[in-house]
């Protein structure tokens, strides 16, 4: 349950594979059995991507420590533990993502900003350039997945159902389900929201949030945690500025306000301008990667 806006567990997160049509439907007793908790003493085997498959038995150390609800019933306490577990999560996906040199990036944004116009833009601009794959992130219809693999790029996609956020630990079974190759990167489009995706590290590299001219230039002052969460502003719509109120260097400054390292790029995923500026970005964070992972090999 995400204790910013109380919408669901959860429960009933579909993955699903456009290419193929296998779906997965996540019960709540399938996540509880994802060592949520404690279950000693049975053999089982595990299909999670960081941990291989094994019949043996043994025990686990609680993920989720026991919620003292009953004692100590607080908003406060229980989005700690959430947040903990995720950030735990988290790291495991990180360090998977990292031993194979592929480079994750979180888009986030408001609905409607053309996050993913932007991103099929991206794809077919930079095919032949840079290996890329996609797990889109809606709480309903396979409509962005479609889109995404009509430009040739291999998607999974997660149905939130009343989620408005992605998890780390979903993220994990889409990741192993799109088995993406080494020195890649895959692209996580989240659920279109401002709030709650700020407060869940996936196992990415970096945020990303995309602004369009088509709304407030305030943006970055009324949702403060998205921006300063993120490592780059990208401002969409450019072509659209002659005909909305929207000041790009005030939205440049308010979000600098939140977050002083932020960087920002103005691109039209329409036209095509700036988009060269947001590639080399990309492009110099995925060769980034790729010197890490050579240096740590060779330790």
């Amino acid at each position: 349950m995400c204790t910013t806006c109380g919408c669901s567990n959860m429960e009933g997160v579909i993955i699903t594979d456009p290419a193929s049509g296998a779906m997965r439907i996540l019960t709540k007793a399938e996540r509880d059995h994802m060592h949520a908790e404690g279950h000693p003493g049975h053999p089982h085997a595990h299909t999670a991507i960081y941990a291989p498959a094994h019949t043996h038995p043994h025990t686990h150390e609680a993920v989720v420590e026991a919620i003292p609800a009953a004692l100590h019933g607080t908003t406060i306490a229980l989005e700690q533990e959430i947040l903990s577990k995720n950030r735990r999560i988290a790291e495991r996906n990180r360090g998977w993502l990292s031993s194979r040199g592929v480079l994750a990036l979180n888009l986030v944004s408001s609905p409607g900003s053309g996050k993913t116009s932007l991103l099929e833009r991206t794809l077919r601009d930079l095919r032949g350039r840079v290996t890329m794959s996609v797990i889109e992130g809606d709480q309903e219809t396979m409509n962005d997945a479609e889109r995404i693999r009509a430009t040739g790029c291999k998607a999974i996609q997660i149905n939130t159902g009343k989620g408005c956020h992605l998890e780390a630990e979903i993220v994990g079974e889409a990741l192993a389900a799109l088995d993406a190759p080494a020195d890649s990167v895959v692209m996580i489009e989240n659920v279109g929201n401002l709030v709650c995706p700020a407060l869940f590290d996936l196992g990415e590299r970096a945020k990303i949030v995309i602004l369009s001219v088509t709304e407030g230039d305030d943006k970055p002052l009324k949702y403060p945690h998205m921006f300063h969460a993120s490592e780059l502003m990208l401002i969409n719509k450019m072509d659209l500025l002659p005909y909305v109120d929207f000041d790009v260097e005030r939205c440049i400054a308010n979000a600098r306000q939140v977050n002083p390292n932020i960087q920002a790029l103005r691109v039209s995923a329409t036209t095509g301008a700036g988009m060269e500026d947001w590639y080399h970005w990309l492009q110099d964070l995925l060769h980034s990667s790729q010197m890490g992972r050579l240096v740590h090999s060779a330790v």
